[in-house]
């Protein structure tokens, strides 16, 4: 059975493999999913596996309405923070229908519902996926580094 835990730097060869299988036409720099992990850990889950890491999400605290270009570094999170951002889940096809995605989904609204909102960009056709959870397309940032079927998505309380 697999388990969420606290994602480690440790962990981050396994992010990279899992990224390069799910998310071919989304490539990003090693040092972007480091950063994000090194800025906010809490925000920051690996799914272990009788193989190793299966899946991973990426999220931490941003500004409503606006989306981190792909493949970019952030520096700094904002002070004043207003939304949560979740910035990437991804899992191994062998780990894809075990409800694991689910899981860590309900967990991290659970653990970030002091933010009025959550909000993330949808690719590979997954917005009915994230609308299960009361995600909604929105109006939002610029999506040009994401892709043509890239949907700003946002979950308000």
């Amino acid at each position: 059975m697999s388990a969420w835990r606290l994602l480690l730097a440790a962990d981050m060869p396994g992010v990279e493999a899992v990224a390069d299988i799910v998310h071919p036409n989304y490539p990003e720099d090693d040092a972007v999913l480091a950063e994000r992990l090194a800025l906010y850990p809490a925000g920051c889950f690996g799914l272990d596996g009788p193989a190793g890491l299966q899946g991973y999400l990426i999220s931490h605290p941003w500004h409503r309405g606006a989306a981190p270009k792909l493949n970019s570094l952030l520096g700094a999170l904002p002070a004043a923070a207003d939304t949560f951002y979740i910035h990437d889940l991804a899992l191994h096809p062998t780990a894809q229908g075990t409800g694991a995605a689910g899981t860590i989904i309900r967990r991290l609204l659970a653990e970030t519902a002091a933010f009025p909102r959550h909000a993330l960009v949808a690719v590979n056709g997954s917005a009915p996926f994230w609308s299960r959870f009361g995600f909604r397309p929105a109006d939002g940032p610029d999506l040009k580094s994401y892709g043509g079927d890239a949907v700003y998505m946002v979950r308000a309380f």
